[in-house]
């Protein structure tokens, strides 16, 4: 039995956002024991060892904003006057100013208020209290304190961030028309025969040309591209990359680098040679990511060394000046992750601090190779550019939907980075549910809320950034996760976790402004347990939701008619942790959970539970004309889709495995070397691989697509 919290330690954790009761996903409510709440408010840096020690921390935590002149951050809705408390020596004068993205200063009025002074260490401190205009632009501001007899810039508290977001996200024209239809894609699955063993983004803009060309679709929505480590073994997942602001450059289509038309003799036939070896891979029913990798790492090193010039030569640097230390730090850890080995905890002691002298000197030796990583960036930036531009110029109304992943590695370059900003000793996971009843234990590192305040939310902000150049969208993975996250203690199973609550104000407020800015859509994931007022603080910002048909039934267990869907939401039949959709009605989930002794009940219940899911399904789209009795699987998929079009949801999306029938799951949770998790090439019904050439010829693909276009017309 889990020990039960002192009044002190609840007081403590509440000030800090830490929940210490909750309710599980069967509506049973769970009090968190004491050992949890001081694991957590350790990583948060908040001594509650004993109740001494809490006592003491709640005191400092009463004192903290005194000891500041300004709050580190103001996050504010366009429209808004907020109130700031400003902090100096009891009867000193004090006015506050603001300097605005575009140069131009305003004044804060300071507001009729009076607030007793506060004692610190001896101290009198008074508090003044500014009101912000209220016509303040959109964007990234600063506010200063000028204190009377203060020399300026000696005190780092008297500045302070201040982010003036859109109250709602503008949608794009196609949405605010009506609606719009796309695929869903794993690219490293979708290969062609110029692949170099994965899929790339030469091959993404393919497909994004002939979904908008031929079948009329709107938008692709793909996989994190997030950057993986630049040494074997590479994370197949792009769930856990090794940093969600930069790209991984397997995804580069070699043959699109300019700078290749300058490499000749030797240096040409060894990457001919590197060629040919990695499209053989294609051939693997297996994604080899290692291997294709390294030939890809060998003849992109070959086209670096031919150098720039002229005009290219200006835009890299460009870039490098635009990414700043953020580029240069990432490009620092994949040479020293080259050099060294990962994870990076292994490295020498000075190694382990980004900002050592050891680093930086490693840097300037090996000055070749992180410039090679800076440049891999930069041709990912071009070519996922030219993706968008493809895909527009193929009729998309929207685009490419990037997709960001919750965390990142605990052995990645971000949380090498960034350290500072993610919280030690305690990992990102889930409480248990109706699929994982004993919880999950993501292995990321979660951001402090604390810090990112205090840094005024710049990491946060420029990941953003990244990921939303040259989209149409984001798909925001958890995006439950910017409200709460549920913190799972080091050394402790997922269900000894609690929830960590975050300013989903300034945290939503920022992902609205850089979307915004961006022109770009977000969806956000929010299945599994949500609090049921989030939906509704998404759809008042603009945000999507998401919907899985499999997932939606009503309380007395009937299937949820399509006219109750959202419709402020992404609706699809499968999603990248369920079967494809053929795999799904011919239970291929319930074969490989028995197959690896992950089912919680007999084989044969689960099988008849699933069935008779599956016959209620078939049953309403029978009911509904869209299905005849006794139809194939390829037929059932096909009214699947054409029930979506029912739903009254603004986006509506298909995945290429559901256009070509395939029947094998990309990933199965709850396992990591048991199933070759992401690893898993597109292939037909019959489980033999399709490159995309193929996909292209689907007529499967043909009549899904008509079956979306028509709900479009109708509903649109």
């Amino acid at each position: 039995m889990a020990t039960a919290p002192s009044p002190t330690l609840l007081e403590l954790a509440r000030v800090h956002r830490v929940d210490t009761d909750y309710y599980d996903w069967q509506g049973a409510h769970v009090m968190v024991g004491a050992e949890t709440i001081r694991a957590v408010l350790a990583a948060l840096g908040v001594e509650a060892e004993t109740d001494e020690a809490a006592e003491r921390s709640l005191r400092e935590f009463g004192d903290r904003t005194w000891r500041r002149t300004l709050p580190p951050t103001v996050v504010c809705r366009e429209g808004w006057t907020p109130w700031v408390a400003a902090h100096v020596p009891h009867g000193t004068d004090i006015w506050l100013e603001l300097e605005l993205e575009d140069g131009s200063r305003r004044a804060a009025r300071q507001v009729d208020r009076l607030v007793e002074p506060h004692e610190i260490d001896g101290t009198l401190v008074g508090e003044a209290t500014f009101e912000l205009p209220g016509d303040l632009p959109l964007g990234w501001h600063v506010l200063r304190a000028h204190v009377a007899g203060a020399e300026q810039g000696a005190d780092p508290t008297a500045r302070a961030t201040v982010v003036v977001t859109p109250g709602t996200l503008t949608l794009p024209p196609a949405l605010r028309r009506g609606r719009v239809w796309g695929v869903m894609e794993q690219v490293y699955q979708v290969r062609s025969d110029r692949s170099w063993g994965v899929g790339d983004l030469s091959d993404l803009a393919e497909l994004s040309a002939w979904a908008g060309d031929e079948l009329g679709a709107d938008f692709v929505l793909v996989n994190p591209l997030h950057a993986a480590e630049p040494v074997a073994p590479m994370e197949p997942s792009p769930y856990l990359p090794t940093s969600r602001r930069f790209a991984n450059p397997i995804y580069l289509h070699v043959e699109d680098v300019p700078e290749l038309r300058q490499v000749t003799g030797q240096a040409r036939a060894r990457i001919t040679r590197l060629a040919a070896r990695a499209r053989a891979l294609t051939a693997h029913d297996t994604i080899d990511r290692d291997a294709a990798w390294a030939a890809k790492r060998a003849a992109l090193w070959e086209v670096y060394r031919t150098g720039l010039t002229g005009r290219r030569a200006r835009d890299f640097a460009r870039f490098c000046r635009a990414e700043g230390e953020g580029l240069e730090l990432f490009a620092t850890w994949c040479a020293l992750a080259e050099r060294h080995g990962l994870p990076w905890r292994s490295w020498p002691e000075q190694l382990q601090r980004p900002h050592s002298a050891a680093v930086a000197a490693f840097r300037e030796e090996q000055r070749e190779t992180v410039d090679f990583h800076r440049w891999l960036q930069w041709l990912l930036r071009a070519q996922l550019a030219g993706v968008q531009r493809d895909a527009r110029g193929a009729g998309m109304s929207i685009g490419v939907v990037h997709d960001l992943a919750v965390g990142v590695n605990p052995g990645g370059a971000d949380a090498w980075a960034l350290a500072d900003a993610l919280a030690q000793g305690v990992t990102v996971g889930a409480p248990p549910d109706q699929f994982n009843q004993v919880g999950q234990d993501w292995n990321q590192p979660p951001w402090r809320p604390d810090r990112l305040a205090e840094l005024g939310y710049e990491p946060y902000r420029d990941m953003l950034r990244s990921v939303l150049t040259d989209a149409g969208g984001i798909r925001v993975d958890h995006i439950i996760g910017l409200f709460r996250l549920w913190w799972v203690p080091q050394g402790h199973v997922p269900s000894e976790g609690t929830y960590v609550r975050y300013d989903h104000e300034a945290l939503i407020g920022i992902l609205v402004l850089e979307a915004q800015r961006a022109g770009a859509l977000v969806v956000g994931e929010d299945l599994g347990v949500v609090e049921p007022w989030v939906r509704e603080y998404m759809r008042e910002r603009g945000l999507l939701g998401t919907s899985i048909l499999w997932f939606e039934w009503d309380p007395d267990g009937s299937l949820l008619p399509p006219e109750r869907y959202r419709e402020l939401c992404l609706s699809t039949v499968t999603t990248h942790d369920l079967p494809p959709t053929a795999g799904y009605l011919a239970l291929a989930h319930v074969a490989l959970r028995d197959r690896l002794g992950l089912l919680t009940r007999p084989a044969e219940e689960e099988r008849a539970v699933e069935e008779a899911a599956i016959a209620k399904v078939r049953a309403v789209l029978v009911e509904r004309g869209l299905l005849e009795q006794g139809s194939d699987i390829p037929a059932t998929v096909e009214a699947l889709h054409r029930f979506l079009g029912q739903t009254p949801s603004r986006m509506l999306g298909v995945a290429v495995t559901d256009l070509v029938g395939d029947v094998r799951i990309i990933n199965q949770p709850g396992t990591q070397d048991e199933y070759p998790n992401w690893r898993v090439p597109l292939a037909g019904p019959d489980g033999i691989p399709v490159k995309l050439e193929q996909v292209m010829d689907s007529p499967l693909a043909a009549r899904i697509a008509d079956a979306l276009r028509t709900a479009r017309r109708t509903q649109g």
